[in-house]
């Protein structure tokens, strides 16, 4: 079955970085679009970043410029490198699978598959 493990949250100060890692399980995880997402207390879940099938990216705008999406299809791994971080990026991250051979999508409804989230608490 699909699984999605997600690691390297953390509390850090504003200004750190961390870079949080997604384990994928039990599908052909090159053929399928990927997502990071962040939830907060009180807030809609929202896109962060995004890399399809094919490779192309997305990133939501309050990240642009801080944050990398990459992933090692050999490891079946997505990252996500967050730089220059802020007190407001504090939240819960999760990784999720988007559709077959699809593209980058900030949408959560377009994902089906999720994973557990991993907390990042960033400090002023």
């Amino acid at each position: 079955q699909v699984r999605l493990v997600e690691s390297g949250g953390g509390s850090v100060q504003a200004g750190g970085s961390l870079r949080l890692s997604c384990a994928a399980s039990g599908y052909a995880y090159s053929r399928y679009s990927m997502g990071w997402f962040r939830q907060s207390l009180g807030k809609e879940r929202e896109g962060v970043a995004t890399i399809g099938s094919e490779g192309s990216t997305s990133y939501a705008d309050s990240v642009k410029g801080r944050f990398i999406i990459s992933q090692d299809n050999a490891k079946n791994t997505l990252y996500l490198q967050m730089n220059s971080l802020k007190p407001e990026d504090t939240a819960m991250y999760y990784c999720a699978r988007g559709s077959f051979l699809g593209r980058w999508s900030l949408r959560p409804g377009e994902y089906n598959y999720w994973g557990q989230g991993t907390q990042v608490t960033v400090s002023s």
